[in-house]
């Protein structure tokens, strides 16, 4: 029972930290492309700058909050499953 429960707690955080690297990876490719349009957007037309870096941040936020719920499910798969007591039990924690 607990080779199985340190098997399941490495596989757990296997998941959680390719979770976060796809996540990171994913919302830096995103960041990345609105910034640059959001750029390319008020280099073309410098008055509409005020409406274009309010509607950049707020995307950028949306984008963010992806990362931070990827972490939330990440932090979830490490610390909150069935087995954590026999996993606790295994390194020493009483």
């Amino acid at each position: 029972m607990e080779a199985q429960a340190l098997q399941f707690f490495i596989a757990c955080v296997t998941a959680a930290g390719f979770g976060i690297a796809v996540a990171a990876f994913g919302c830096g490719i995103g960041q990345g492309m609105g910034l640059k349009s959001a750029v390319e957007g008020i280099a073309r037309n410098p008055e509409a700058s005020g409406k274009v870096t309010v509607t950049m941040l707020i995307g950028l936020a949306m984008i963010e909050s992806l990362c931070i719920y990827a972490l939330v499910v990440a932090l979830i798969l490490i610390y909150a499953h069935p087995q954590a007591g026999a996993i606790a039990a295994l390194f020493g924690a009483h």
